[in-house]
């Protein structure tokens, strides 16, 4: 049960501020958007689109160079700093008066996101090493980050109603300061020293790990699909309620929550099903899920606008949210899977680099395409691009992906200890088994026959 997690004081601490952040980081994606639409009208796509690529832009650079370095300091006080450093940022938000302040505030809040992002992640396995323990927490990162996107949305909706969008950045920041004092109050263990080498050696370990791993490949591919969906979400929700469906700012809202709901179900039913059939069928399941909402999103918008619009939007929404929610809740455990503990920052911060990089692909079309051409010729796009995903990871992942392996070693290019149960097949080979991850002594993915292994040796 996900509720046995919370007994582990310092994992409730951080699950919390977790949560904390969350609702204020979900207040600030309604009021950035109305934001967008009160200085530029029907281009607000163009402005949406244009900062969150910047947001991308500064997260592909930024996680791979904290990685390089976060074991070096203090992961408790970096947390709280990068917290406060959000929380002001987004108190300056409602102040601005010009469309290019937007940019500049999104870089300042998005660089400490890439920083906080990876170091939280990479924190959680080590407070809870029992592997099931750290399924289910990532079932509950997810959930909460569903029930985020679910109620958010709801509370902003509610509060349009008595108040301006502006005091939703106000939300925010109370969301960060709350999540910086629960940090700073955890008992967190600082990261384990990774491998020495130089700056440059450093930062490409999560890279060359995803390289040379079949299932991080494939996982590349599920990137881009996850991008393709949630871009129409993150972009065009804005315009599409209040220029075709003819909605509000609470309208806006509610369809953001109709997302969330759907990820939320998803959410719910993961768990049980993980440990049943495991992460490879459900992550492509959802990304089956997110492309059919992709295309009943192209139905919708060539149909004319009817009284049943509503409806099948929101339908649509709560379809990408449910395929959304499928294909991230198992990837921490995934990554935890093809890494050591050593190298797990340097990897969870490849995947947050890569997984943006994908978004900086789709926000701009997302954006820029809608506002020159139109929301039917956007989507189809998109579609296709989310087509180019699943095949990447259909072909990339393979179906048969135990965690042990049989491999070859040649005499001389690791410590003999290492190889104390391993079987000499030649008089420069063994032949050893175990479970099988990427590191300084396993740089390629072996071959599996054991046909082979013997035509080799």
């Amino acid at each position: 049960m996900i509720t046995s997690l919370f007994k582990n004081r310092d994992y409730l601490r951080l699950f919390t501020a977790q949560v904390s952040a969350l609702f204020g980081t979900g207040l600030t994606t309604v009021a950035l958007g109305l934001l967008a639409y009160e200085f530029a009208g029907a281009d607000a796509t163009a402005v949406l689109g244009t900062a969150l690529t910047i947001k991308m832009l500064v997260y592909v650079t930024v996680a791979p160079i904290v990685a390089a370095y976060v074991d070096r300091f203090p992961r408790r006080l970096f947390l709280f700093g990068l917290n406060v450093i959000r929380a002001a940022v987004v108190l300056a938000l409602p102040f601005i008066d010009q469309v290019w302040h937007i940019y500049v505030l999104i870089a300042v809040l998005q660089t400490a996101s890439a920083a906080f992002t990876p170091t939280y992640q990479a924190i959680i396995p080590d407070i809870l090493p029992d592997e099931r323990e750290y399924t289910r927490a990532l079932s509950a990162a997810q959930l909460a980050a569903t029930m985020e996107t679910l109620l958010s949305p709801m509370l902003a909706a509610a509060a349009l109603l008595l108040i301006s969008f502006h005091w939703l950045f106000v939300g925010t920041a109370i969301g960060f300061a709350v999540s910086a004092v629960l940090v700073v109050t955890t008992r967190i263990p600082n990261a384990g020293a990774a491998a020495e080498g130089s700056f440059r050696e450093r930062i490409a370990v999560g890279m060359r790990i995803f390289a040379a791993t079949p299932r991080l490949r494939g996982l590349l591919g599920l990137n881009l699909v996850v991008a393709a969906a949630g871009s129409v979400i993150m972009v065009n929700t804005v315009n599409y309620v209040r220029d075709t469906l003819g909605g509000t700012q609470t309208g806006v809202a509610m369809l953001l929550a109709a997302n969330g709901f759907g990820t939320m179900i998803s959410a719910l039913s993961l768990p049980r099903v993980l440990d049943r059939i495991g992460a490879r069928p459900v992550m492509l399941g959802g990304a089956a899920t997110l492309v059919t909402g992709l295309v009943s999103a192209i139905a919708l918008s060539v149909a004319p606008v009817g009284s049943w619009s509503w409806a099948a939007a929101i339908a649509v929404w709560a379809v990408v949210g449910a395929g959304t929610a499928a294909v991230l809740t198992p990837i921490g455990q995934v990554l935890r899977r093809s890494s050591h503990a050593a190298d797990r920052p340097a990897l969870f911060a490849a995947q947050f680099s890569l997984s943006h990089l994908a978004w900086l692909i789709t926000y701009p079309i997302a954006g820029w395409l809608t506002a020159a051409a139109g929301f039917t010729i956007t989507l189809v796009t998109l579609t296709a691009i989310a087509g180019v995903g699943i095949a990447v990871a259909l072909r990339m992942w393979p179906r048969y992906d135990p965690e042990v392996l049989t491999h070859l070693h040649e005499v001389g290019t690791i410590d003999p200890i290492r190889l104390a149960d391993a079987v000499r097949v030649s008089d420069r080979l063994y032949q050893h088994t175990h479970p099988y991850i990427i590191d300084a002594e396993h740089r390629r993915w072996p071959r599996q026959e054991v046909r082979e292994l013997a035509a080799v040796a």
